[in-house]
């Protein structure tokens, strides 16, 4: 018996922008131990793969760095790579965070997405690895 797709989604569409190729991310060796570091995008862009519409949103990333850091500047053009890419936002803020933790390997990452309202509906998507430590002092 086939499956009845809800609302035309379908695994193909689901998967959407997973495997699409992105510009490199680029980092540098860390030189301290024991702070976070926290990038704000307040312009993420993407498509929305069902409706063809552009995605807005504010990404946050935020880390402990082990060895290595995120480049800012590659960072960005990373992120410039999602502006044409069909892609649902949660599967972006995953993707983003995937490919965040196979670059640096930080201590702990968290992701946060938070996208502009569609239908009256505002979403925020957070996607975390690894433990966050409590704050010196605390």
């Amino acid at each position: 018996m086939k499956k009845k797709l809800v609302y035309g989604y379908g695994p193909q569409l689901a998967l959407s922008g997973e495997n699409d190729p992105l510009p490199p991310l680029e980092t540098w060796p860390n030189q301290h131990a024991g702070y976070e570091i926290r990038i704000e995008c307040p312009e993420f862009t993407s498509v929305c793969p069902k409706t063809k519409l552009p995605d807005f949103g504010t990404l946050v990333l935020e880390y402990e760095p082990d060895k290595l850091c995120v480049e800012l500047k590659s960072f960005k053009y990373y992120l410039l790579g999602y502006r044409n890419m069909g892609i649902f936002y949660e599967n972006a803020v995953n993707r983003v965070l995937g490919d965040v933790v196979q670059a640096v390997k930080p201590v702990w990452v968290q992701l946060t997405g938070s996208f502009t309202s569609r239908g009256g509906m505002h979403s925020t998507v957070t996607a975390r690895c690894g433990k966050r430590k409590l704050a010196r002092g605390s």
